[in-house]
């Protein structure tokens, strides 16, 4: 059975509604941007954990900016099955379990397992952790507000 979803969202994108919180984000955002992470490896968590959650706007948004960021359709194609997929850096891959453990909380005992951690950690420093854990959460933030309001992709905010 086959369920179609009106293409209307239910309302404004929540952090445009409440003073002071899209700049917040916004500042939340360039800070984690400014910390050292190629904008690359951000681009494809970004995808990579909207395609987890589902958010469709999110996903459609994320597929811009990485080709914006000069990533290849190969690429974009395959970041849902990157552990199958030839192209991906040792980094990329660490940063993509990272932000599907991170994204999954709920799915297993440990968050994190300690062998992942070792990894996160032998591949970033500290303050590239910090940015890419601080990333993770972000695009959750958007895709837990975008979702539930039925943000149409590609209509900006």
């Amino acid at each position: 059975m086959t369920t179609s979803i009106a293409l209307e969202p239910r309302m404004p994108n929540p952090a445009a509604l409440l003073p002071g919180v899209g700049e917040s984000i916004g500042g939340l955002i360039a800070a984690t941007r400014a910390g050292g992470l190629p904008e690359p490896l951000l681009a494809l968590v970004h995808l990579r954990v909207s395609l987890i959650n589902g958010c469709a706007s999110c996903v459609h948004g994320g597929t811009v900016e990485a080709r914006a960021k000069g990533e290849t359709d190969e690429r974009l194609a395959t970041v849902g099955v990157w552990r199958e997929a030839p192209w991906f850096s040792d980094a990329e891959r660490v940063a993509l379990e990272l932000a599907e453990h991170v994204t999954r909380l709920a799915d297993v005992g440990d968050a994190v397992p300690d062998p992942l951690w070792a990894e996160v950690v032998r591949v970033f420093d500290e303050p590239a952790r910090a940015a890419l854990l601080l990333w993770i959460a972000v695009v959750n933030l958007f895709n837990r507000c975008n979702a539930p309001i039925r943000h149409v992709a590609g209509t900006g905010w």
